[in-house]
């Protein structure tokens, strides 16, 4: 049975670290719980997708406001465990994405992918997102 889910307690924010781990290999364990619980307190949330006693996938996303889109959800973070990718798992969790940024009267979803992650382009290409820009940086540490 496949569900989604919210991660709220330790114990199930750390159940999401393997996969999460994939995708921001820089976290520990440890500082991974410690920093997700830390921008759950600003909004924060992370949701899971579970196939039987599995997680297969997760999203870290939260609400927002800006002149330049009006009410949205931005998604931080969205991962299909790399032993499951091609079995729909991803479209399953971007459409309950899409479903909460309508339920919060959002009028768009966003989300900034890394240049070299050319099969996640692809990705958000077949599933009706569109290259709206670019997202440029400056390192301050």
């Amino acid at each position: 049975m496949t569900k989604i889910l919210l991660a709220t307690t330790d114990v199930e924010i750390k159940a999401c670290y393997p996969i999460m781990r994939q995708l921001r290999p820089a976290y520990s364990e440890v500082t991974f719980l410690t920093q997700t619980k830390k921008q759950m307190q600003t909004g924060y949330y992370l949701a899971y997708l579970k196939d039987g006693r599995h997680i297969c996938a997760l999203a870290g996303y939260r609400y927002s406001e800006c002149l330049a889109w009006g009410a949205f959800l931005y998604v931080d973070d969205l991962i299909t465990d790399s032993a499951q990718r091609s079995k729909g798992y991803g479209k399953l969790l971007l459409d309950w994405l899409v479903q909460q940024a309508k339920i919060h009267q959002c009028s768009e979803l966003h989300l900034d992918s890394g240049v070299q992650r050319l099969d996640a382009h692809r990705f958000y290409a077949v599933h009706g997102m569109a290259k709206t820009g670019y997202h440029y940086a400056i390192k301050l540490k």
